[in-house]
């Protein structure tokens, strides 16, 4: 058994490695890290660093008093009056990012809600809470109350951890690339699973194979392990870019001053076991997927959902901040990304990752199996 395999897998990789489309997955798809990397680094930069004149001209559809337009004149809002159809129609037209209207003691805010609009309402709520408190401290004034005794009541200080502050965008950039090395590894899966299977179907190669005196079993854990080895090299090739692009951010980029972008030790270490994990479990399913397809062209269309799924139940965990737990350690696609970000916030569970490669194996086993049977039925591999 053990001869056959190695010959179905040096069979396999030796077509992987001189079919073009294939090195180009498994080689060129891993460049698009660094460049979403260092996209996401500049962005988060720019959004930073927006100047308030991006987001200052305000429209007012009533009269200003002169403490409003020393409040604004210091915070730097540039005011637009007119009527509210006027505003109204110079905010389509994007003259200005937002208008106001008032009526008596009412104040309401028109936006769309975009990204330049909220900058424009937190500046402008900040800006209505500043006039508030100037009123009320002129009310009490005129009652001959002293204001500070009204307002100090007590004292509320902020207190931010540096730590938390610098790393909050190094540890966002950090999480999103490993969820896209997660789906490199998915695209580069799928091409040499499809050729393998739906690919020698097609092309009649399959039926002159199965003549040799080589069990299904021998096929396809020869097929499985060329694939898996493709998906790894993917894997870890994108894991390096990875690294060395954050170390290009972390010189590039100021939001990365006194932060850590670099991944620890038992990040990098428990990452590329993450890695080889992935790429072995979604290996089996690439090719337990195609080789139900008669067709290369149907295959690939069976297996495009799964480029998703295996991005977006990690990129939601991430963005509502899920924590593993021993149930969520058990669910595929999933528990990979939310324990690698756990790990990365330095919170390692050898339970919840015991229970990923346990349950990881028992996914295979099965899709090893469930393919295995697939082979031994004539019917659904030569049937047109």
């Amino acid at each position: 058994m053990e001869s056959n395999v190695w010959n179905i897998l040096k069979k396999e990789l030796k077509e992987l490695f001189r079919d073009k489309k294939s090195l180009t997955m498994m080689l060129i798809i891993p460049i698009f890290i660094p460049l979403m990397v260092l996209g996401m680094s500049a962005l988060s930069e720019a959004q930073m660093n927006k100047d308030v004149s991006e987001y200052n001209k305000i429209g007012i559809a009533y009269e200003i008093t002169d403490a409003e337009k020393n409040i604004a004149q210091e915070m730097k809002l540039e005011f637009i009056d007119g009527t509210e159809e006027q505003l109204k129609e110079k905010y389509e037209q994007e003259e200005i990012d937002l208008y106001i209207t008032k009526q008596e003691n009412q104040y309401t805010i028109h936006t769309n809600g975009s990204e330049n609009s909220n900058y424009a309402k937190n500046f402008v709520e900040t800006y209505l809470n500043a006039y508030k408190q100037y009123l009320q401290e002129e009310y009490l004034r005129a009652h001959e109350i002293n204001p500070e005794e009204v307002f100090n009541q007590i004292t509320v200080e902020e207190k931010v951890i540096e730590e938390e502050k610098n790393d909050f965008f190094a540890n966002y950039v950090k999480n999103y690339a490993f969820l896209f090395i997660m789906m490199a590894i998915t695209v580069s899966a799928t091409y040499p699973s499809t050729d393998t299977t739906a690919g020698e179907k097609e092309r009649g190669t399959l039926e002159t194979l199965l003549t040799f005196p080589i069990k299904s079993k021998d096929i396809i854990v020869g097929k499985f392990l060329s694939v898996s080895i493709s998906s790894v090299i993917t894997g870890m090739i994108s894991f390096l870019l990875a690294i060395g692009s954050l170390m290009m951010a972390q010189n590039m980029f100021s939001i990365y001053e006194e932060a850590n972008t670099m991944y620890n030790a038992s990040s990098i270490v428990v990452g590329l076991l993450i890695i080889i994990a992935y790429s072995i479990f979604i290996s089996g399913l690439c090719i337990s997927i195609a080789s139900t397809s008669k067709t290369f062209k149907e295959a690939q269309s069976a297996l495009t959902p799964l480029t998703f799924i295996s991005f977006f139940p990690g990129m939601i965990a991430f963005m509502i901040d899920i924590s593993a737990t021993p149930l969520l350690s058990m669910i595929p696609f999933l528990n990979y990304t939310i324990i690698f970000t756990d790990i990365t916030k330095g919170n390692l569970s050898y339970l919840n990752l015991a229970l990923m490669f346990v349950t990881t194996c028992l996914y295979i086993s099965i899709v090893l199996y469930w393919i295995i049977k697939q082979y031994k039925s004539e019917k659904i591999l030569f049937s047109k």
